[in-house]
Protein backbone atom coordinates (compact mmCIF):
# COMPACT_ATOMS: atom_id res chain seq x y z
CA UNK A 1 0.00 0.00 0.00
CA UNK A 2 1.28 3.49 -0.90
CA UNK A 3 1.59 6.45 1.87
CA UNK A 4 2.26 9.54 2.38
CA UNK A 5 3.67 11.36 5.25
CA UNK A 6 1.80 14.08 7.30
CA UNK A 7 3.69 17.35 7.72
CA UNK A 8 4.27 18.25 11.65
CA UNK A 9 2.11 20.72 12.83
CA UNK A 10 0.33 22.37 16.15
CA UNK A 11 -2.98 21.37 17.78
CA UNK A 12 -4.94 24.50 19.40
CA UNK A 13 -6.36 23.34 22.53
CA UNK A 14 -9.81 24.29 22.42
CA UNK A 15 -11.63 23.45 25.33
CA UNK A 16 -10.72 21.17 28.93
CA UNK A 17 -12.79 19.23 31.33
CA UNK A 18 -12.84 17.44 34.10
CA UNK A 19 -14.50 14.69 32.62
CA UNK A 20 -14.16 14.07 28.59
CA UNK A 21 -16.60 11.65 27.18
CA UNK A 22 -16.17 10.97 23.57
CA UNK A 23 -19.46 9.64 21.71
CA UNK A 24 -22.76 10.98 22.38
CA UNK A 25 -24.86 7.93 21.71
CA UNK A 26 -27.18 6.40 24.64
CA UNK A 27 -24.39 5.34 26.63
CA UNK A 28 -22.17 8.13 26.16
CA UNK A 29 -25.25 10.59 27.09
CA UNK A 30 -26.03 9.25 30.30
CA UNK A 31 -22.06 8.97 31.01
CA UNK A 32 -22.00 13.00 30.70
CA UNK A 33 -25.46 13.29 33.13
CA UNK A 34 -24.39 10.97 35.29
CA UNK A 35 -20.84 12.96 35.35
CA UNK A 36 -22.55 16.50 35.44
CA UNK A 37 -24.83 15.59 38.27
CA UNK A 38 -22.22 14.29 40.85
CA UNK A 39 -20.66 17.38 40.75
CA UNK A 40 -18.42 17.57 37.32
CA UNK A 41 -17.83 20.19 34.30
CA UNK A 42 -18.13 16.91 31.80
CA UNK A 43 -17.83 18.04 27.80
CA UNK A 44 -19.61 15.75 25.42
CA UNK A 45 -18.16 15.22 21.89
CA UNK A 46 -20.18 13.69 19.18
CA UNK A 47 -19.34 13.95 15.47
CA UNK A 48 -22.83 14.54 13.91
CA UNK A 49 -25.06 17.47 14.87
CA UNK A 50 -27.59 15.35 17.35
CA UNK A 51 -27.31 12.71 19.99
CA UNK A 52 -28.60 9.69 20.60
CA UNK A 53 -26.01 7.40 18.30
CA UNK A 54 -27.68 4.40 16.86
CA UNK A 55 -31.30 5.30 18.96
CA UNK A 56 -32.08 8.00 17.11
CA UNK A 57 -29.28 8.73 13.86
CA UNK A 58 -29.53 4.32 13.24
CA UNK A 59 -33.53 4.52 14.16
CA UNK A 60 -33.21 1.54 17.04
CA UNK A 61 -36.50 1.97 18.22
CA UNK A 62 -36.59 -0.06 20.60
CA UNK A 63 -35.44 -0.48 24.16
CA UNK A 64 -35.54 -3.54 25.17
CA UNK A 65 -33.34 -5.13 27.41
CA UNK A 66 -35.44 -3.56 30.52
CA UNK A 67 -37.16 -6.56 32.49
CA UNK A 68 -36.35 -10.00 32.98
CA UNK A 69 -39.50 -12.37 33.51
CA UNK A 70 -40.87 -11.00 37.19
CA UNK A 71 -39.93 -7.53 36.76
CA UNK A 72 -38.12 -4.03 35.76
CA UNK A 73 -34.56 -4.57 36.00
CA UNK A 74 -33.16 -1.66 34.34
CA UNK A 75 -33.52 2.23 36.18
CA UNK A 76 -31.23 5.41 36.43
CA UNK A 77 -31.36 7.60 33.92
CA UNK A 78 -32.09 4.85 31.14
CA UNK A 79 -35.30 4.80 32.68
CA UNK A 80 -35.72 8.33 32.98
CA UNK A 81 -35.46 8.91 29.17
CA UNK A 82 -38.03 6.40 28.73
CA UNK A 83 -40.17 8.36 31.70
CA UNK A 84 -39.48 11.65 30.10
CA UNK A 85 -40.00 9.97 26.55
CA UNK A 86 -43.98 8.85 27.30
CA UNK A 87 -44.54 12.08 28.75
CA UNK A 88 -43.89 14.07 25.30
CA UNK A 89 -45.65 11.93 23.62
CA UNK A 90 -42.73 10.46 21.68
CA UNK A 91 -42.97 6.79 23.13
CA UNK A 92 -45.07 4.04 24.40
CA UNK A 93 -44.31 1.55 26.82
CA UNK A 94 -46.78 -1.11 28.46
CA UNK A 95 -48.52 -0.44 32.05
CA UNK A 96 -46.67 -2.94 34.57
CA UNK A 97 -49.82 -4.19 35.30
CA UNK A 98 -50.01 -5.61 31.58
CA UNK A 99 -46.67 -6.86 32.05
CA UNK A 100 -44.94 -10.40 32.93
CA UNK A 101 -48.55 -12.38 31.11
CA UNK A 102 -48.74 -15.04 29.11
CA UNK A 103 -51.84 -13.74 27.80
CA UNK A 104 -53.50 -14.29 24.10
CA UNK A 105 -55.09 -10.68 24.24
CA UNK A 106 -51.97 -8.86 25.52
CA UNK A 107 -50.13 -10.57 22.88
CA UNK A 108 -52.12 -9.07 20.32
CA UNK A 109 -52.28 -5.61 21.96
CA UNK A 110 -48.72 -5.32 22.60
CA UNK A 111 -46.31 -7.66 20.57
CA UNK A 112 -46.39 -5.21 17.36
CA UNK A 113 -44.72 -2.93 19.40
CA UNK A 114 -41.82 -5.51 20.08
CA UNK A 115 -43.20 -6.19 23.57
CA UNK A 116 -42.87 -9.27 23.86
CA UNK A 117 -40.58 -11.83 25.59
CA UNK A 118 -38.28 -12.55 22.72
CA UNK A 119 -36.26 -15.18 24.68
CA UNK A 120 -39.46 -17.15 25.98
CA UNK A 121 -39.85 -20.90 24.89
CA UNK A 122 -44.16 -20.86 25.21
CA UNK A 123 -46.51 -19.44 22.57
CA UNK A 124 -48.03 -16.80 23.17
CA UNK A 125 -44.95 -15.11 24.31
CA UNK A 126 -45.30 -13.05 27.41
CA UNK A 127 -45.56 -9.54 27.38
CA UNK A 128 -42.43 -7.84 28.27
CA UNK A 129 -41.66 -4.14 29.52
CA UNK A 130 -39.92 -2.15 26.73
CA UNK A 131 -40.84 1.40 25.19
CA UNK A 132 -40.97 1.89 21.65
CA UNK A 133 -39.68 5.47 20.64
CA UNK A 134 -39.39 8.35 18.14
CA UNK A 135 -35.79 9.12 16.91
CA UNK A 136 -36.66 12.95 16.72
CA UNK A 137 -38.12 12.74 20.21
CA UNK A 138 -35.38 11.20 21.35
CA UNK A 139 -32.99 13.80 19.96
CA UNK A 140 -34.55 16.42 21.45
CA UNK A 141 -35.00 14.91 25.34
CA UNK A 142 -31.23 13.87 25.29
CA UNK A 143 -30.68 17.49 24.20
CA UNK A 144 -32.98 18.73 27.31
CA UNK A 145 -30.99 16.26 29.53
CA UNK A 146 -27.63 17.41 28.86
CA UNK A 147 -28.46 21.21 28.92
CA UNK A 148 -30.51 20.76 32.36
CA UNK A 149 -27.34 18.89 33.74
CA UNK A 150 -25.11 21.16 32.77
CA UNK A 151 -23.09 19.36 30.30
CA UNK A 152 -21.41 21.26 27.65
CA UNK A 153 -21.57 20.10 23.83
CA UNK A 154 -19.00 20.19 21.15
CA UNK A 155 -20.75 18.31 18.21
CA UNK A 156 -19.59 18.22 14.88
CA UNK A 157 -16.51 16.57 15.84
CA UNK A 158 -14.87 13.11 15.06
CA UNK A 159 -12.49 11.83 16.67
CA UNK A 160 -9.27 11.15 15.18
CA UNK A 161 -6.62 10.12 17.74
CA UNK A 162 -5.91 9.47 21.50
CA UNK A 163 -3.37 12.16 23.59
CA UNK A 164 -1.46 9.57 25.78
CA UNK A 165 1.69 10.97 27.88
CA UNK A 166 3.35 7.91 30.12
CA UNK A 167 0.33 5.71 29.57
CA UNK A 168 -2.35 8.18 30.63
CA UNK A 169 -5.07 9.05 28.69
CA UNK A 170 -5.09 13.29 28.55
CA UNK A 171 -7.25 14.31 25.95
CA UNK A 172 -7.81 13.62 22.18
CA UNK A 173 -7.95 15.11 18.78
CA UNK A 174 -10.71 15.87 16.44
CA UNK A 175 -11.31 16.70 13.12
CA UNK A 176 -13.77 19.76 12.69
CA UNK A 177 -14.64 22.21 9.82
CA UNK A 178 -11.96 24.60 11.50
CA UNK A 179 -9.63 21.72 11.47
CA UNK A 180 -7.58 19.81 14.18
CA UNK A 181 -8.52 20.70 17.60
CA UNK A 182 -7.41 18.87 20.96
CA UNK A 183 -9.79 19.05 24.07
CA UNK A 184 -7.87 17.52 27.38
CA UNK A 185 -9.74 15.66 30.32
CA UNK A 186 -8.82 14.98 33.67
CA UNK A 187 -10.97 11.33 32.83
CA UNK A 188 -11.87 10.36 29.40
CA UNK A 189 -14.77 8.13 28.90
CA UNK A 190 -14.86 6.29 25.86
CA UNK A 191 -18.30 5.83 24.74
CA UNK A 192 -17.86 5.93 20.79
CA UNK A 193 -19.72 2.53 20.23
CA UNK A 194 -16.48 1.43 17.98
CA UNK A 195 -13.52 1.65 20.65
CA UNK A 196 -12.21 4.35 18.85
CA UNK A 197 -10.62 6.05 21.93
CA UNK A 198 -8.98 2.79 23.50
CA UNK A 199 -7.53 1.50 20.43
CA UNK A 200 -5.64 4.24 19.53
CA UNK A 201 -4.61 4.68 23.14
CA UNK A 202 -3.29 1.06 22.98
CA UNK A 203 -5.44 -0.96 25.22
CA UNK A 204 -5.97 -4.65 24.20
CA UNK A 205 -8.61 -5.45 21.94
CA UNK A 206 -10.49 -7.91 19.90
CA UNK A 207 -12.21 -7.59 16.40
CA UNK A 208 -15.60 -9.15 16.59
CA UNK A 209 -18.27 -8.95 13.61
CA UNK A 210 -21.96 -9.11 13.79
CA UNK A 211 -24.29 -8.63 10.88
CA UNK A 212 -25.41 -4.77 9.67
CA UNK A 213 -28.33 -3.09 9.06
CA UNK A 214 -29.40 0.03 7.46
CA UNK A 215 -32.96 0.19 9.13
CA UNK A 216 -36.03 2.43 7.76
CA UNK A 217 -39.70 3.70 8.45
CA UNK A 218 -42.71 3.25 6.26
CA UNK A 219 -45.60 5.52 6.68
CA UNK A 220 -49.04 5.52 4.83
CA UNK A 221 -49.48 2.28 7.00
CA UNK A 222 -53.37 1.15 8.46
CA UNK A 223 -51.84 -0.64 10.86
CA UNK A 224 -55.02 -1.62 12.87
CA UNK A 225 -55.95 -3.39 9.27
CA UNK A 226 -52.99 -4.60 8.57
CA UNK A 227 -52.84 -6.39 12.07
CA UNK A 228 -56.32 -7.51 12.17
CA UNK A 229 -55.81 -9.08 9.24
CA UNK A 230 -52.71 -11.27 10.00
CA UNK A 231 -55.16 -12.13 13.62
CA UNK A 232 -58.19 -13.34 11.21
CA UNK A 233 -56.07 -14.76 8.06
CA UNK A 234 -52.93 -16.29 9.91
CA UNK A 235 -52.07 -18.61 7.14
CA UNK A 236 -52.12 -16.64 4.38
CA UNK A 237 -50.84 -13.51 6.54
CA UNK A 238 -47.89 -16.05 7.10
CA UNK A 239 -47.15 -16.71 3.48
CA UNK A 240 -47.03 -12.90 2.61
CA UNK A 241 -44.64 -12.17 5.75
CA UNK A 242 -42.63 -14.78 4.09
CA UNK A 243 -42.24 -13.47 0.81
CA UNK A 244 -41.38 -9.50 1.61
CA UNK A 245 -38.82 -11.21 4.48
CA UNK A 246 -37.26 -13.29 1.28
CA UNK A 247 -37.14 -10.08 -0.64
CA UNK A 248 -35.29 -7.89 1.89
CA UNK A 249 -33.22 -11.01 2.67
CA UNK A 250 -32.72 -10.71 6.82
CA UNK A 251 -34.93 -9.67 9.15
CA UNK A 252 -35.84 -10.89 12.83
CA UNK A 253 -39.65 -12.66 12.74
CA UNK A 254 -41.78 -9.56 13.43
CA UNK A 255 -40.33 -7.44 10.51
CA UNK A 256 -41.97 -4.44 10.77
CA UNK A 257 -43.30 -3.13 14.38
CA UNK A 258 -45.40 -0.22 15.22
CA UNK A 259 -44.00 3.17 16.48
CA UNK A 260 -45.80 6.05 18.22
CA UNK A 261 -46.60 7.63 15.03
CA UNK A 262 -49.61 7.04 13.79
CA UNK A 263 -49.49 5.38 10.25
CA UNK A 264 -45.58 4.39 10.42
CA UNK A 265 -44.08 1.28 11.13
CA UNK A 266 -40.59 0.33 11.71
CA UNK A 267 -38.06 -1.89 9.90
CA UNK A 268 -35.83 -2.78 11.37
CA UNK A 269 -34.09 -4.93 8.63
CA UNK A 270 -32.13 -5.78 6.26
CA UNK A 271 -29.83 -7.73 8.20
CA UNK A 272 -26.87 -8.24 5.71
CA UNK A 273 -24.03 -10.88 6.84
CA UNK A 274 -20.23 -10.76 6.34
CA UNK A 275 -19.50 -7.35 6.50
CA UNK A 276 -17.12 -5.15 8.63
CA UNK A 277 -18.36 -1.63 10.45
CA UNK A 278 -14.92 -0.82 10.59
CA UNK A 279 -14.65 -1.34 6.64
CA UNK A 280 -15.40 1.82 4.55
CA UNK A 281 -16.18 -0.56 1.67
CA UNK A 282 -18.52 -2.88 3.01
CA UNK A 283 -20.58 0.39 4.95
CA UNK A 284 -20.60 1.85 1.32
CA UNK A 285 -21.70 -2.02 0.60
CA UNK A 286 -24.48 -1.78 3.42
CA UNK A 287 -26.00 1.60 2.07
CA UNK A 288 -26.61 0.95 -1.48
CA UNK A 289 -27.27 -2.93 -1.45
CA UNK A 290 -29.85 -2.03 2.03
CA UNK A 291 -31.69 0.74 0.55
CA UNK A 292 -31.97 -1.56 -2.94
CA UNK A 293 -33.81 -4.37 -1.39
CA UNK A 294 -36.04 -2.08 0.65
CA UNK A 295 -36.83 -0.30 -1.74
CA UNK A 296 -38.09 -3.46 -4.26
CA UNK A 297 -39.73 -4.84 -1.12
CA UNK A 298 -42.47 -1.01 -0.29
CA UNK A 299 -43.23 -1.81 -4.33
CA UNK A 300 -44.41 -5.19 -3.66
CA UNK A 301 -45.75 -4.65 0.06
CA UNK A 302 -48.16 -2.12 -1.63
CA UNK A 303 -49.65 -4.31 -4.11
CA UNK A 304 -49.66 -7.48 -1.95
CA UNK A 305 -49.90 -6.96 1.68
CA UNK A 306 -53.38 -5.96 3.71
CA UNK A 307 -52.97 -2.22 5.29
CA UNK A 308 -49.93 -1.54 3.06
CA UNK A 309 -51.30 -0.34 0.29
CA UNK A 310 -51.07 3.22 0.74
CA UNK A 311 -47.06 2.35 2.35
CA UNK A 312 -44.31 4.69 1.32
CA UNK A 313 -40.71 4.24 2.54
CA UNK A 314 -40.50 7.68 4.76
CA UNK A 315 -36.71 7.60 5.82
CA UNK A 316 -33.84 5.52 6.55
CA UNK A 317 -31.69 5.79 9.16
CA UNK A 318 -28.72 8.32 8.23
CA UNK A 319 -26.34 6.05 10.66
CA UNK A 320 -25.29 2.06 9.02
CA UNK A 321 -26.71 -0.38 11.90
CA UNK A 322 -23.27 -1.57 13.73
CA UNK A 323 -23.77 -3.80 15.78
CA UNK A 324 -19.74 -5.18 17.18
CA UNK A 325 -16.79 -4.20 15.97
CA UNK A 326 -13.73 -3.49 18.46
CA UNK A 327 -14.53 -5.08 22.02
CA UNK A 328 -12.16 -4.11 24.94
CA UNK A 329 -9.96 -6.34 26.69
CA UNK A 330 -10.70 -4.78 29.91
CA UNK A 331 -9.28 -6.01 33.58
CA UNK A 332 -12.56 -8.99 33.52
CA UNK A 333 -14.10 -10.15 29.98
CA UNK A 334 -17.76 -10.87 30.62
CA UNK A 335 -18.09 -14.02 28.68
CA UNK A 336 -21.32 -15.87 27.41
CA UNK A 337 -21.44 -18.42 30.08
CA UNK A 338 -21.59 -15.31 32.56
CA UNK A 339 -24.66 -13.83 30.57
CA UNK A 340 -26.59 -16.90 29.57
CA UNK A 341 -26.25 -17.98 33.59
CA UNK A 342 -27.25 -14.94 35.10
CA UNK A 343 -23.67 -14.87 37.09
CA UNK A 344 -23.29 -11.79 39.88
CA UNK A 345 -20.24 -10.06 40.51
CA UNK A 346 -19.32 -8.40 43.68
CA UNK A 347 -18.54 -5.22 41.58
CA UNK A 348 -21.54 -5.13 40.07
CA UNK A 349 -22.35 -1.45 38.47
CA UNK A 350 -25.69 -2.75 36.26
CA UNK A 351 -28.06 -5.06 34.64
CA UNK A 352 -29.57 -5.73 31.65
CA UNK A 353 -32.71 -8.40 31.61
CA UNK A 354 -31.58 -10.93 33.85
CA UNK A 355 -27.39 -10.58 33.02
CA UNK A 356 -25.29 -8.38 35.44
CA UNK A 357 -21.78 -6.19 34.60
CA UNK A 358 -19.20 -6.04 36.64
CA UNK A 359 -16.99 -2.17 36.83
CA UNK A 360 -14.50 -4.14 35.52
CA UNK A 361 -15.76 -4.58 32.45
CA UNK A 362 -15.22 -0.53 31.57
CA UNK A 363 -11.68 -0.39 33.19
CA UNK A 364 -9.14 -0.73 29.94
CA UNK A 365 -6.07 -2.70 30.59
CA UNK A 366 -2.78 -0.74 30.56
CA UNK A 367 -4.07 2.54 30.04
CA UNK A 368 -4.86 4.96 32.91
CA UNK A 369 -7.32 7.50 32.94
CA UNK A 370 -9.18 5.79 30.44
CA UNK A 371 -13.41 4.38 31.22
CA UNK A 372 -15.13 2.30 28.87
CA UNK A 373 -18.94 1.61 28.26
CA UNK A 374 -21.59 0.98 25.72
CA UNK A 375 -21.36 -1.96 23.10
CA UNK A 376 -17.36 -1.50 22.99
CA UNK A 377 -17.50 -2.80 26.91
CA UNK A 378 -14.96 -5.44 27.62
CA UNK A 379 -16.81 -9.18 26.64
CA UNK A 380 -16.35 -11.82 24.61
CA UNK A 381 -17.87 -11.25 21.12
CA UNK A 382 -20.47 -13.84 21.97
CA UNK A 383 -21.44 -12.67 24.78
CA UNK A 384 -21.65 -8.86 23.50
CA UNK A 385 -24.52 -10.26 21.06
CA UNK A 386 -26.68 -11.02 24.14
CA UNK A 387 -25.97 -7.65 26.01
CA UNK A 388 -25.87 -4.99 24.04
CA UNK A 389 -29.04 -3.16 24.03
CA UNK A 390 -29.43 0.40 24.19
CA UNK A 391 -30.58 0.18 27.91
CA UNK A 392 -27.65 -1.65 29.33
CA UNK A 393 -25.49 0.47 27.57
CA UNK A 394 -27.21 3.34 28.81
CA UNK A 395 -26.78 1.44 32.79
CA UNK A 396 -23.09 1.13 31.62
CA UNK A 397 -22.70 4.68 30.93
CA UNK A 398 -24.17 5.93 34.34
CA UNK A 399 -21.83 3.84 35.84
CA UNK A 400 -19.01 5.06 33.77
CA UNK A 401 -19.65 8.58 34.26
CA UNK A 402 -20.22 8.73 38.48
CA UNK A 403 -17.34 6.25 38.73
CA UNK A 404 -15.29 9.26 36.41
CA UNK A 405 -16.59 11.95 39.24
CA UNK A 406 -15.60 9.98 41.96
CA UNK A 407 -12.03 9.66 40.24
CA UNK A 408 -11.54 12.95 39.56
CA UNK A 409 -13.13 14.09 42.93
CA UNK A 410 -10.23 11.90 44.91
CA UNK A 411 -7.45 12.55 42.48
CA UNK A 412 -6.88 9.14 41.84
CA UNK A 413 -7.24 6.94 38.91
CA UNK A 414 -10.90 5.08 37.88
CA UNK A 415 -9.44 1.69 38.78
CA UNK A 416 -8.73 2.55 42.29
CA UNK A 417 -12.09 3.70 43.02
CA UNK A 418 -14.05 2.30 45.54
CA UNK A 419 -16.60 -0.26 44.34
CA UNK A 420 -18.63 -0.20 47.25
CA UNK A 421 -18.79 3.81 47.52
CA UNK A 422 -19.67 4.05 43.29
CA UNK A 423 -22.38 1.01 44.08
CA UNK A 424 -23.93 3.37 47.11
CA UNK A 425 -24.26 6.40 44.84
CA UNK A 426 -25.67 4.02 41.59
CA UNK A 427 -28.51 2.61 43.91
CA UNK A 428 -29.20 6.60 45.25
CA UNK A 429 -29.49 7.30 41.25
CA UNK A 430 -32.12 4.91 40.81
CA UNK A 431 -29.77 2.41 39.37
CA UNK A 432 -30.66 -1.50 39.97
CA UNK A 433 -27.92 -3.65 40.79
CA UNK A 434 -29.36 -6.76 42.56
CA UNK A 435 -27.67 -6.21 45.49
CA UNK A 436 -29.12 -5.19 49.09
CA UNK A 437 -29.59 -1.77 49.86
CA UNK A 438 -25.89 -1.33 51.84
CA UNK A 439 -23.71 -2.89 49.40
CA UNK A 440 -20.69 -2.42 51.93
CA UNK A 441 -19.75 -5.87 52.69
CA UNK A 442 -20.22 -7.14 48.73
CA UNK A 443 -16.64 -6.48 47.54
CA UNK A 444 -13.78 -4.10 48.81
CA UNK A 445 -12.47 -3.00 45.50
CA UNK A 446 -12.85 -3.63 41.57
CA UNK A 447 -10.76 -6.81 41.52
CA UNK A 448 -12.32 -8.75 44.31
CA UNK A 449 -13.44 -12.20 43.87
Amino acid sequence: MKTVREPASDVPVVAEADVLVVGGGPAGLAAAVAAARNGMRPLLLERYGYLGGLASGGMVLLLDDMSDRHQRTVGGIAQEIVDRLVRVGGAVAPPLDECFKQDIELWWRWARWGFEDFYARTQPRPTTYAASFDPEAWKRISLEMAREAGVTLRMHSWFSRALVEDGRLRGVIVETKAGRQAILGRVVIDTTGDGDVFASAGAPFVHGRYMLSLVHRLAGVDVERAIRFEREHPEEAKALNTEVKRIIGGSWDLWWLRTPREGVVWCNCPHIHGLDGLSVEDLTHLEEEARARFVRAAAWLCGHMPGFERAYILDAAPQAGVRQTRLLEGEYVLTKEDVVEGRRFPDVIGRGRDYFMPYRCLLPAGVRGLVVAGRCFSATPEAQKLSREIPPCMVMGEAAGTAAAMAVQAGIEPSAVDVPALQRRLLAQGANLGLPAQPDAAVRGPRGA
